[in-house]
């Protein structure tokens, strides 16, 4: 009865400890093969949602999803009349005060200055025939030869006179002294502003077409030629072919044998004799609990690090999500 026990508790204890393995080498953390390093993880590939910088009616889907698409295919277009009016407004808003700068800084013309000559000549001979006028009729009116009425008419005529020399008079000045400087400073501020208008609507029309922002695969197509989206409304959803890296953890006892720059051999469970060379990339500098996907106790309360391990050459064999196996053979795990 006693050697039926002791039995019954020697199979429990390996089965725990098999399952601490099992459990290890589900979340990444490294155990012994032969001399080298071994973890298990799961491959990650980045996945971008491409969106519209403008809104607008989509009138054309040109891809599908499993399509390949290159950095910089046209992958979907807007309608793009409302933008391309847009641009034609504010090119037109340009150029006019693009031309209006370009009065100020050429000032006057000779002809604008010499018809301002002239009318002030004409205004100051205006002004000395009123002026005889006026003297003519100061001196008649003691005599009685014209009425006080008369001599009032010719004393505003000479005031009208001279005012009206004044006022030619400093017309041609201000076009003699040319386009003043703030003029000119105000002219070439609205200018910019115009022509950062210009850019913004030529931003916007180019905006009509949406781009694929790196090589991959279409693997959404979430909207469809006819609707209306607006600025940040996902249309497609993009994976990456590259970079392809596997997400891995490592415990605390074996952490100081891995360093970033690390030659590592990858291999999935589809064909364990193809590897793939790969570069450690990234090793957290915080440690955390090993993943909530092992429920033993024990294990929970184990201290990992987690793992970037970028694949040097991927191909399209490697999926998101596939566990891989990754072996580093120049690094001895622990206990050897």
């Amino acid at each position: 009865m006693k050697k039926a026990i002791s039995a019954g508790i020697v199979l429990l204890v390996l089965a725990g400890a098999l399952w601490r393995f099992d459990a290890l080498a589900l979340v990444g953390l490294s155990h012994r093969t032969g001399t080298e390093l071994v973890l298990y993880g799961n491959v990650d590939i980045r996945q971008v949602a491409l969106a519209f910088r403008v809104g607008g009616r989509i009138s054309e889907s040109l891809v599908d999803e499993g399509d390949d698409v290159r950095k910089g295919d046209v992958i979907a277009r807007l309608d793009r009349d409302p933008h391309r009016y847009a641009l034609l407004s504010a090119e037109a808003n340009a150029s006019a005060l693009r031309s209006t700068l370009d009065k100020l800084r050429a000032g006057p013309r000779k002809t604008e200055i010499a018809q301002a000559r002239a009318a002030h000549d004409e205004s100051v001979a205006s002004l000395k025939n009123a002026s005889v006028a006026y003297d003519r009729a100061r001196r008649l009116r003691p005599q009685g030869t014209i009425s006080e009425a008369g001599l009032d008419d010719a004393t505003a005529a000479r005031a009208v006179a001279a005012a009206r020399a004044d006022v030619t008079d400093q017309a041609l000045a201000v076009l003699l002294e040319g386009t003043r400087i703030e003029d000119i400073a105000t002219a070439a501020a609205q200018l910019k502003a115009g022509e950062a208008t210009l850019s913004a609507a030529q931003t916007s029309l180019d905006d009509t077409d949406l781009r694929a922002p790196n090589d991959g695969v279409i693997l959404s197509r979430v909207r469809e030629a006819g609707a209306i989206v607006s600025p940040a409304d996902v249309a497609y959803v993009l994976s990456l072919t590259r970079p392809v890296w596997v997400r891995t953890y490592i415990a605390e006892t074996s952490l100081g044998k891995i360093h970033p720059g690390m030659k590592a051999k990858v291999s999935s469970d589809t064909d364990a004799t193809k590897q793939y060379d790969a570069t450690v990339g990234f090793i957290s500098p915080v440690a955390e609990f090993t993943p909530k996907s092992v429920e033993t106790p024990e294990l929970r309360t184990d201290l990992v690090y987690r793992l970037r391990v970028v694949i040097d050459l991927p191909d399209p064999d490697l999926r998101q999500g596939m566990p891989v196996t990754v072996r580093f053979p120049s690094v001895q795990a622990s206990g050897q």
